[in-house]
């Protein structure tokens, strides 16, 4: 019996959620408001847009803003992979806005970086044009956008926008011998980051590791991994974890029961947005 409560209770949420997600104007509860734009071009490729959810609260405050980046191994996903879970964020966070976006993709005929960060910036620019103010941004990705954003807001951030950054179960050391089994690490070689990019003495794949750029001054970051990850070995948190503490940032890391897909089921996604909700207070106090 409490398994088909639970079975119909699930049913009814997803209905209620896609729901929310055909409208303009999207109703999470009594209170909870928020007017949305769906694939908006921020810039001129037509893998660079994103959703916009923007909430309804009268307030003279300036709104920080969620930037949500999907996972796929650099080279394939799309946002909609996170619409769901965005939309559970918003119920969370009903004064925040929120955005989740596309990005260029890595192919054999693109390389990945410095493109991928040049997204995100654009896509800071855009908000910053639209809202008219200069908002605080918390970066948050899963996998292949977990490392963006980690590597975004470690290296990429020279006006120190990024307010936090939120990084689930993403790569933080391309260069741990761990990650090497990565089954398409090759390709990672070859094709996340352009060459002609990196400054001298420096290797592409140190370039692109996250935990490269870390110093004190970068921002509070809440790690998330599961214990059973076939995808991203262990110890790519215990090292973020170790780098983190040696430069004196705030951070949190936390381990959930499972695999590298299992981070936004049930109950580890409301963990993580739990976890979350209070990292962000420690942010604010900061």
């Amino acid at each position: 019996m409490e398994k088909k409560v639970l079975i119909i209770f699930a049913y009814f949420s997803l209905v209620f959620l896609w729901t929310a997600c055909t409208e303009k104007k999207i109703k999470l509860g009594k209170d909870i408001g928020f007017d949305k734009e769906e694939n908006i071009h921020y810039g001129k490729s037509s893998d660079q847009i994103m959703d916009l959810y923007i909430p309804n609260i009268k307030t003279t405050k300036e709104k920080d803003i969620f930037i949500i980046m999907h996972g796929g191994g650099w080279r394939s996903g799309n946002k909609s992979q996170l619409t769901f879970f965005t939309l559970s964020m918003m119920q969370k966070f009903p004064d925040h806005i929120f955005v989740n976006m596309n990005y260029r993709l890595v192919s054999e005929t693109h390389y990945g970086l410095p493109d991928q960060m040049n997204d995100i910036k654009e896509v800071s620019a855009f908000l910053e044009k639209k809202l008219k103010y200069n908002p605080k941004f918390i970066l948050l990705g899963n996998s292949a956008g977990g490392h963006l954003s980690m590597l975004y807001a470690y290296k990429f951030d020279t006006d120190k926008k990024i307010k936090a950054v939120i990084n689930i179960v993403g790569p933080a050391d391309l260069s741990d011998p761990g990650f090497k089994n990565y089954q398409e690490y090759s390709f990672v070689e070859r094709r996340l980051v352009d060459p002609r990019v990196p400054e001298s003495g420096i290797s592409r794949i140190d370039f692109a590791s996250p935990v490269k750029w870390i110093t004190e001054k970068s921002p509070p970051t809440l790690s998330y991994y599961g214990n059973s990850d076939r995808v991203i070995p262990s110890t790519q948190g215990k090292i973020l974890d170790s780098v983190l503490k040696k430069n004196h940032v705030l951070h949190e890391y936390y381990q959930f029961n499972g695999g590298h897909l299992d981070w936004d089921k049930h109950p580890h996604d409301e963990l993580l947005i739990d976890k979350i909700a209070a990292f962000l207070k420690k942010t604010d106090k900061k």
